[in-house]
């Protein structure tokens, strides 16, 4: 899984991307095929105003299982996953049901 590293590539995410809201997370898609070829990359986001190191990191872990399991990343898009602070305290099976539906709604092809 090809991830997003540079903070100026996540700014760029920030202010052109498309936002898909859920009430567990927020998923920032923007199609990107020209720069870097057919491989699809993904970023995961846990703020610190939310929680301390063990929660941003079990955040961290949730998103990118669910990513995985969503059959990510996607070919010719770049997707944040931006933890809100539901992602930790709601079941597992209702988060990725919720992420889910934002990426088909999207137009994504998800493997579930």
């Amino acid at each position: 899984m090809e991830t997003i590293k540079s903070s100026t590539e996540v700014s760029y995410l920030f202010t052109h991307g498309k936002r898909l809201s859920t009430p567990f997370a927020t998923l920032i898609v923007l199609r990107n095929a020209e720069q870097h070829g057919q491989a699809g990359r993904v970023a995961f986001v846990a703020g610190k105003k939310l929680g301390n190191a063990v929660w941003r990191n079990r955040a961290k872990r949730r998103m990118r299982a669910i990513c995985r399991e969503l059959g990510g990343p996607w070919p010719d898009y770049d997707v944040i996953f931006l933890a809100k602070r539901q992602t930790t305290q709601a079941k597992y099976s209702k988060v990725l049901g919720a992420c889910e539906k934002a990426l088909s709604g999207a137009g994504f092809q998800t493997s579930q």
